[in-house]
């Protein structure tokens, strides 16, 4: 309990590697190798989970996935990418949505991420009520709609429309939040699912054999969360973060060979066009930036946005303005 409590004191609720803290992978190593008289490397054979139970499940389905695609191919589905364009801001197009559920007429769910990660775009209200209009053709498509940064939007009025809000969408909705983004509570892992009961009962079964529940701690400062911090300081925050996304596209925009087609409305990322630069390569152009400046940005391939990389600006406004001089000087060395 002190541990924890001085942790929590110290600002150590931000995210760990996925598999676990340095410190903590290297003791359960030396207590391994003191006790069981068994060596493993720390840094490439231990990894902590949250709770056994996941270890065993993980362990078993390992390679562990890292997107939207995979966790489909994961539970046996086939992922279907529906291709979204940046002249639109990378939002779904409902006449695409209907298109593509057409020709999909054994599509179970779609995936709709609002605010988006890795673009930052905002469905409205009336874009949703479009979409939901769509899917009413459809009756057996359940959306997941993963709402995680809706409290981070720069519209004015600064909301984001529930899906499962809108007429007809309750029932075949279900809505994933939590505290890493709109409280900046990453390293607690807390976050939750909202849905009908039949939903509801059937994750809570699956949850009862992969991690049991959540840390005890981590939902008691999620009551703290929801019920003691006040809308001003949450509304600060989104403020804090729309100064920092106006400042790094004042940035993009003086930087040859840069665009942004449509400024994000939320989350806290930025997908700019550097196909210019490297043939369109952005895998290369992230890893020489990498090498070069110590500068790490992420390939808009991971994304299905070749030629685009995905920036980050959820940190101070001095590490952005190092980051920024980094990328200029980066890509004014390639003009050369």
């Amino acid at each position: 309990l002190d541990a924890a409590s001085a942790a929590m004191a110290g600002g150590q609720t931000r995210y760990t590697a996925v598999t676990g803290t340095a410190d903590l992978r290297s003791s359960i190593a030396a207590d391994l190798s003191s006790r069981k008289g068994v060596d493993y490397d720390p840094v490439t054979e231990v990894v902590v989970g949250n709770g056994a139970k996941q270890c065993v499940y993980q362990g078993m389905l390992a390679p562990y996935w890292p997107s939207y695609p995979e966790m489909a191919l994961l539970v046996g589905a086939e992922p279907v990418i529906l291709d979204t364009a940046v002249e639109d801001g990378y939002l779904i197009n409902p006449a695409k949505l209907e298109e593509c559920l057409s020709d999909h007429p054994k599509a179970k769910v779609l995936m709709l991420c609002n605010p988006s990660n890795p673009t930052g775009g905002v469905h409205s209200a009336e874009l949703l009520e479009e979409i939901a209009a769509v899917l009413r053709k459809f009756p057996n498509v359940v959306v997941l709609a993963d709402e995680i940064y809706e409290r981070l939007v720069y519209t004015e009025g600064g909301t984001c429309t529930a899906f499962a809000s809108l007429p007809g969408m309750f029932h075949r909705t279900i809505t994933i939040n939590g505290f890493s983004k709109s409280h900046a509570m990453t390293g607690f892992r807390l976050g939750y699912l909202a849905a009908p009961a039949r939903f509801a009962k059937a994750a809570s079964v699956l949850q009862g054999q992969i991690t049991s529940c959540a840390s005890s701690v981590s939902q008691a400062a999620g009551v703290a969360a929801l019920g003691e911090v006040p809308e001003s300081w949450l509304e600060d925050n989104a403020s804090v973060m729309k100064e920092k996304r106006d400042y790094v596209l004042s940035e993009l925009a003086t930087m040859d060979g840069v665009s942004v087609a449509v400024p994000p409305d939320g989350a806290f990322y930025v997908l700019p066009d550097v196909s210019s630069y490297y043939g369109g390569d952005d895998a290369a152009l992230c890893l020489d930036l990498l090498k070069e400046q110590k500068l790490a940005l992420v390939p808009g391939e991971s994304f299905g946005a070749p030629g685009a990389v995905r920036m980050s600006y959820a940190t101070s406004m001095e590490e952005l303005g190092v980051a920024m001089g980094k990328l200029r000087e980066f890509l004014e060395s390639k003009r050369r």
